[in-house]
């Protein structure tokens, strides 16, 4: 494999690389120095809106964080205008005017896949993401473990899922950025995900805790998730949905059956110092609440959820 340029300016920073806890936000300011909640929103809500428009609605309805999956038409950022060359340091200078960060970057690289050819794709598009997200200074990337695959042992498959995150943990080193598996698809119940996450377990490596996953289809209480995945949480998805015959459909948080707010006050009484983010699937949903809609809701929601005293303490075991 051919080595891209930055790597060879950072191969000499690896030793230096520490354990990389959930990003600390600091409670970013808005404008007027009104402290903002420590929340996010993934682009994948938003998929009609440019830069400007995302930027400004985030900074007006109070969120800290940007989630990028995707910027309008294209879901491969690095091939984004937005990211390219002198474009970068624009970026950063629109988010630092508006007290923002990009909390991570959504790639869509399956580390199921067995076909090499395939395999390969999907492990150059991983590393494309982690370069951008060094030259942005984005901490985290995320990717999903995805499918099992038809005809193979579960095991194969979860080794398989073991190797493609060590692999990108290994090239994400001295880069500053994590790579986080999403629980998502076939892998959201938490003892195999532990498994993953053990075997795979670096410094550069973490967990996107797609909480409707695991308590939807997993059928697992919030608490009980964390108590043996939480030292592994770097990043959040949250969002609601109620049945809709054999699928979900997505609602206004707050008003489903999904235990989100028992997710927010599990995460805060744990010390939990990363983004309460918000996936609105308006991308691959388009029949779901506008993002006019969802997002100040979603704001608003998740703010009275911080504020209110949890019903019990929850011990985060690390």
């Amino acid at each position: 494999m051919i080595q891209l340029p930055r790597r060879t300016f950072i191969k000499s920073l690896s030793s230096a690389v520490v354990a990389a806890p959930a990003i600390v936000h600091s409670s970013v300011l808005a404008a007027g120095n009104a402290p903002r909640a420590p929340i996010a929103f993934s682009t994948l809500g938003c998929p009609k809106w440019d830069w400007k428009t995302i930027l400004k609605n985030a900074a007006e309805w109070g969120f800290s964080a940007i989630e990028m999956r995707g910027l309008q038409d294209q879901m491969d950022l690095p091939k984004s205008p937005q990211f390219m060359g002198d474009n970068i340091k624009a970026s950063q200078r629109d988010l630092k005017a508006l007290g923002l960060k990009i909390s991570d970057l959504g790639a869509s690289a399956r580390m199921h896949e067995p076909d090499p050819k395939k395999r390969a794709e999907q492990m150059d598009e991983a590393k494309r993401f982690i370069d951008l997200a060094y030259s942005l200074n984005v901490p985290y990337v995320r990717v999903f473990p995805d499918k099992l695959v038809a005809g193979e042992e579960r095991r194969v498959t979860v080794e398989r899922i073991i190797e493609g995150m060590r692999e990108l943990g290994k090239y994400a080193r001295g880069a500053n950025v994590t790579v986080i598996l999403e629980s998502h698809g076939d892998f959201t119940d938490s003892p195999t995900l532990l498994q993953i996450l053990k075997g795979s377990q670096m410094t550069t490596t973490g967990l996107l805790w797609d909480a409707h996953h695991t308590n939807v289809y997993s059928k697992e209480k919030p608490e009980e998730t964390f108590k043996m995945l939480g030292k592994f949480v770097r990043h959040t998805h949250l969002k609601d949905s109620v049945a809709n015959g054999k699928d979900r459909r997505y609602v206004l948080t707050g008003t489903g059956q999904v235990a989100v707010k028992e997710t927010v006050q599990t995460l805060k009484a744990a010390g939990y110092k990363g983004y309460y983010c918000l996936e609105w699937e308006k991308r691959w949903h388009p029949e779901i609440e506008e993002p006019e809609a969802a997002f100040p809701h979603y704001a608003k929601t998740i703010r009275e959820y911080l504020t209110e005293t949890p019903s019990k303490e929850v011990v985060n075991e690390r």
